[in-house]
């Protein structure tokens, strides 16, 4: 004690002089982590950092890109799964079970009954979509449109036109071109974007995609009316798997809005254009439940029933669970599972046929059995290695196509096409780096793969009969 009371007084003074600087100089400089958290704006430290800041925070919000290899999307699950067991819910939950008749008319199936649900489907990757576009604006009207093929119902003998194929961009713009149109032998196409100018390949259409995200898309206003300027009469796809959250990621009153708006704004500059509904990963009760609620948010938003020219859908068969691999649940529906498909159903070409069958009966309950159907994304995105070799997935492959040019009913296809269930169709893929199992040439070589000879030799079958 007494050595502590012999301190000097001066040593005293001057340790407290430091501690009140310390603290001055605290209270003037607010910590950065305080900063951050607060969100806090940090001083501006000279006058050409500040006008930098102004102009950055003066433009708009870019509007992502969806990506070629989202890190949240879980399409294709590890081998180590364990069984889910149904439940009273998913009990409640239907599919179809009877066998279709195919032939000159196929039978619609038997009631459908319940089934477990031990797994849900995948989610389909999407090659990116460029996002570098300046900001909305208001479109000046357009005077005049370029001349321009319609894109055109396929004629009832028409079939080569009606098979297609997806396209990622980077793969378009190296390897498409007319001789590989022609070798492959495919009629239409798309690339999941709009396409000012897409490649002149003679018998071969394109088809224009917006992506929604959100109360925003992409592309914009100004570069729409660009397209719709130079492609007059085009089909238009409004948005890609608006049911996935890892893809378009929309509530069905979302899409609604943004159908609605976008519907509307290519109808004013081109009124020969089609516009077709962004496709569902899959028909399932679950996906029908939130078609359902996007028909009525729309009739109730707008006081009238949404118009669809074209009808579409994709028919993949992947597992309906949060958190969990597939396509998991569409955004806002208050449900953590649905169809529990495995792995091995993946290339069951049974329920592959039953998903189109329950869709046209669907659309003939809406009072839409006279709109056209096609078919924009399916295929198989499950690696070699879990079972699908090529002669697996050529088998698969062959067998839609079968089935999704000469499947007719009497009751709910289309009667303009001969009852025909479905006018198009798209294969999933060109070329894919992310899901090759289902790919027509080799993004790194572009030689055609096992799958796509088998393709083009399908497409050549078909231009002799």
């Amino acid at each position: 004690m007494s050595a502590l009371i012999e301190i000097p007084m001066n040593r005293i003074l001057l340790a407290g002089i430091i501690i009140v600087m310390v603290l001055f100089a605290q209270s003037c400089v607010p910590p950065q982590q305080d900063m951050l958290e607060s969100g806090a704006t940090q001083p501006a430290v000279a006058d050409e950092a500040d006008m930098t800041a102004t102009a950055i925070a003066s433009m708009p919000t870019p509007t992502p890109a969806p990506t070629d290899t989202p890190t949240s999307e879980p399409l294709v699950p590890t081998l180590a799964l364990n069984t889910v067991e149904p439940t009273d819910l998913l009990q409640r939950q239907k599919t179809l079970t009877a066998e279709p008749t195919i032939g000159p008319t196929a039978t619609l199936p038997a009631e459908i009954t319940e089934v477990p649900m031990d797994q849900p489907p995948l989610p389909t990757n999407t090659p990116a979509v460029d996002s570098s576009q300046e900001a909305d604006t208001l479109v000046p009207v357009v005077e005049q449109f370029a001349e321009g093929p319609l894109f055109s119902a396929p004629e009832p003998g028409s079939l080569r036109s009606r098979l297609g194929v997806g396209v990622p961009r980077h793969v378009s713009d190296q390897y498409l071109d007319q001789g590989l149109a022609q070798r492959l032998g495919f009629g239409w196409y798309l690339d999941w974007g709009p396409n000012e100018a897409p490649p002149e390949i003679e018998g071969v259409e394109f088809a224009q995609m917006i992506r929604v995200y959100g109360p925003d898309f992409v592309p914009n206003r100004q570069s729409i009316a660009n397209v719709l300027a130079t492609n007059r009469g085009a089909l238009w796809i409004i948005g890609n798997e608006p049911d996935v959250p890892w893809q378009d990621n929309q509530t069905a009153g979302g899409y609604a809005q943004a159908y609605h708006e976008l519907h509307t704004f290519i109808k004013s500059l081109d009124p020969n254009a089609q516009v077709a509904i962004g496709g569902v990963s899959q028909i399932t009760p679950l996906r029908l439940q939130y078609l359902d609620d996007v028909l009525t948010a729309y009739e109730r938003m707008f006081g009238q029933p949404m118009p669809v020219d074209v009808w579409n859908i994709h028919t993949f068969i992947l597992r309906e669970e949060r958190d969990s691999w597939g396509v998991s649940i569409p955004p806002g529906m208050d449900v953590s599972q649905g169809i529990l498909w495995e792995i091995e159903d993946h290339d069951n070409l049974e329920l592959f046929k039953k998903q189109i069958i329950e869709f046209r009966r669907w659309m003939a309950e809406k009072g839409e059995r006279e709109k056209p159907l096609i078919v924009t994304e399916y295929g198989i995105l499950m690696p070699e290695g879990y079972g699908f070799e090529d002669e697996d997935v050529i088998q698969f492959m062959e067998g839609s196509f079968d089935f999704m040019l000469e499947s007719r009913d009497s009751e709910t296809g289309l009667p303009g096409d001969d009852n025909r269930l479905v006018q198009r169709l798209t294969w999933f893929s060109l070329g894919d780096d992310q899901y090759p199992t289902g790919n027509l040439l080799d993004p790194a070589t572009g030689e055609l793969t096992p799958v796509g000879e088998a393709f083009a030799g399908y497409a050549a079958r078909l231009d002799a009969n």
